[in-house]
């Protein structure tokens, strides 16, 4: 990965940087998995404040830290191998304990969008977690032309009842999955969820390299992701996931992850996936019997 270009003199607080794809963060389609998106967003927006004077150590002298609540982020077009792609990453607004951070991600070589996002952070005290007023000085170091008092958000979406066949899984909270403020970083709940998928399909009969013999993926369109307690070492998660809204080549998905021990909901996504044509790269029917197979994970 390259270092961030500098802003345009007189643009504000924004920021591009520029990341080369890795084999490792690809997936068997060869494309760059769901994932990888959110550290490429995190990084720039860690690079963003830094930018403006706000780097890890100023924080920890205010003894003060920013945590993800929501991510949002509609994939246009996939990443593979040895593309660089430009994260442009900017604020669009504050509230009084809360930011958004508007993000573009662009194929350096031509221009194309490939993703475009947003986070919600939640500005904290850190010794007491509990949210802590963002000081003005702070609002006009990130001043942007597009900087607004706090535009209204869409409310996320509230899932129907899960149906007799959801499916679940459990898995436990490991020392590779936890990030500087040893909490799973909110890129890995992606990972979790992602992981409860796919043995979703195995599960129905339908494993990942059965799909793929017939060159058909199924790939997310959008996701959208609220966290609400953080996971912990050793945490025992069980992770939840249906479907719902089935039309003729897209299907919402529905995540919940919970802990174990008293239930309490840490995370949940909304997904919108699309079945495509692994050589045309374009949407394409869902096979019936794919449908069939699943019948008893979608919600009425």
């Amino acid at each position: 990965m390259s270092g961030p270009t500098e802003p345009a003199t007189g643009e504000g607080a924004w920021l591009e940087r520029a990341f080369r794809v890795r084999a490792y963060e690809c997936d068997p389609y060869d494309h760059v998995n769901h994932a990888n998106y959110l550290r490429y967003m995190q990084e720039a927006a860690f690079d963003a404040s830094a930018a403006v004077g706000y780097d890890a150590a100023r924080y920890a002298a205010m003894g003060r830290q920013w945590l993800i609540r929501e991510t949002d982020i509609t994939y246009l077009r996939p990443l593979v191998y040895g593309d660089t792609v430009i994260v442009k990453t900017w604020v669009g607004d504050f509230r009084r304990v809360r930011s958004r951070r508007m993000y573009e991600l662009r194929l350096a070589s031509s221009g194309d969008r490939v993703a475009t996002a947003s986070t919600e952070w939640v500005f904290l005290n850190t010794e007491t977690l509990r949210p802590a007023t963002i000081p003005p000085e702070m609002v006009a170091a990130f001043r942007h032309p597009d900087l607004t008092a706090g535009e209204r958000r869409e409310p996320f979406p509230e899932a129907p009842p899960p149906p007799p066949g959801a499916f679940h899984m459990r898995r436990i909270v490991e020392w590779r999955d936890l990030d500087q403020v040893r909490h799973v970083n909110n890129a890995n709940y992606l990972a979790y969820i992602e992981e409860c998928n796919v043995a979703a399909t195995d599960a129905f009969g339908w494993p990942m390299d059965r799909i793929m013999e017939l060159d058909v993926g199924i790939v997310a369109r959008r996701y959208r992701i609220e966290y609400r307690e953080p996971a912990l070492l050793h945490d025992e998660l069980e992770v939840t996931s249906f479907l719902s809204d089935v039309k003729r080549s897209t299907a919402v998905r529905h995540n919940e992850v919970r802990r174990v021990r008293d239930g309490a909901l840490l995370a949940r996504a909304w997904s919108l996936w699309v079945f495509v044509d692994l050589k045309a790269g374009r949407p394409i029917r869902i096979p019936p019997s794919f449908m069939e197979s699943f019948g008893p994970n979608v919600a009425a």
